[in-house]
């Protein structure tokens, strides 16, 4: 018999892209403020607005330059966003231009009118990427969903792009199974039922360091962290609800597992229904119950009856 984690590819596998969540819905914070600054920078610098009177360019994201045609005058100016949102219509966004005093009014005026219908259709296109791009392989939750809604501002300050964002919650959706097995040991229903909450007997049949906290809320850590969880029920010789995951799972997800426990003659019929497993993780999640629990369960019993 293989170690946990040893020699058997059907549980040593690689870290999959096909599930990240939590029971179908994870939710999840993500920091947009540096895809944001590159998005920002892609979109609207160089953009450039020319008329009979001059021409001005929007060279960083806190920059305008430009020149005036009839004296050459070069000129610098400040452009600041105040108030870009989600909820808001792009059109009503703000756009401010500052400078200093002199013939470059001409410019800013430039700025005003042409160059605010450019800068409004970039920001259009980049609000549109920050549910797209930003959010790529995630599916934005509703309003129904959560009342955590996206709320994003950005100021184009003069030394430097400010971003202002609330954290954006988002979920995916992952394919899960529920499996059922059943499994009879020559043992009574007492001694089964400790086998699962007495920290020493789960040491000698998993053959490893175990942390077992067995009571309501308590966490559990099994195989040298392979398998970790939470108590969700404890009922004496009957039953056992857990909150219960592998390693190797996506994170955060739990699974939920139910031990039933049943006399038999003679034996002990262990029911486990657990729900919620990955459906990439199907098989190694059988593997792990049938082969890492209840065969080295039956061993550490068969070794106890000749001990005794």
């Amino acid at each position: 018999m293989a170690k946990w984690g040893q020699g058997d590819p059907r549980w040593i596998v690689e870290e999959r892209e096909d599930g990240t969540n939590v029971n179908n819905w994870h939710w999840t914070e993500r920091d947009a403020t540096v895809w944001s600054k590159g998005k920002l920078r892609e979109l609207l610098v160089g953009i450039a607005m020319e008329n009979e009177a001059g021409r001005c360019e929007i060279s960083e994201l806190k920059q305008v330059e430009g020149t005036v045609k009839e004296s050459g005058a070069k000129h610098k100016g400040l452009i600041e966003i105040p108030n870009l949102s989600e909820e808001n219509d792009v059109d009503d966004t703000e756009v401010n231009v500052s400078k200093k005093k002199g013939d470059g009014d001409i410019l800013k005026d430039l700025m005003k009118t042409t160059g605010t219908a450019k800068v409004r259709e970039a920001l259009g296109e980049y609000l549109k990427a920050l549910k797209t791009e930003f959010t790529a392989g995630m599916i934005l939750p509703t309003r129904a969903v959560t009342t955590q809604e996206l709320t994003v501002e950005r100021t184009l300050a003069e030394n430097s792009l400010q971003v202002q964002a609330s954290p954006v919650a988002l979920g995916v959706r992952i394919p899960t199974v529920a499996l059922h097995l059943t499994e009879l040991f020559d043992t009574t229903v007492e001694q089964l039922y400790s086998i699962f909450t007495v920290k020493d007997l789960v040491q000698k049949f998993s053959k490893s360091p175990a942390v077992l906290e067995a009571e309501k809320g308590g966490k559990f850590q099994m195989f040298d962290g392979n398998i970790t969880g939470e108590y969700v029920e404890l009922l004496t010789n009957r039953k056992i609800i857990m909150k219960w995951r592998c390693r190797n799972w996506p994170e955060e997800h739990y699974a939920t597992v139910a031990l039933n426990f049943v006399p038999a003659p003679g034996q002990t019929e262990l029911q486990l229904d657990c729900k919620g497993v990955p459906v990439c993780k199907e098989e190694n999640t059988k593997f792990c119950w049938q082969k890492q629990h209840f065969e080295e369960i039956k061993g550490l019993l068969q070794l106890t009856t000749q001990n005794a």
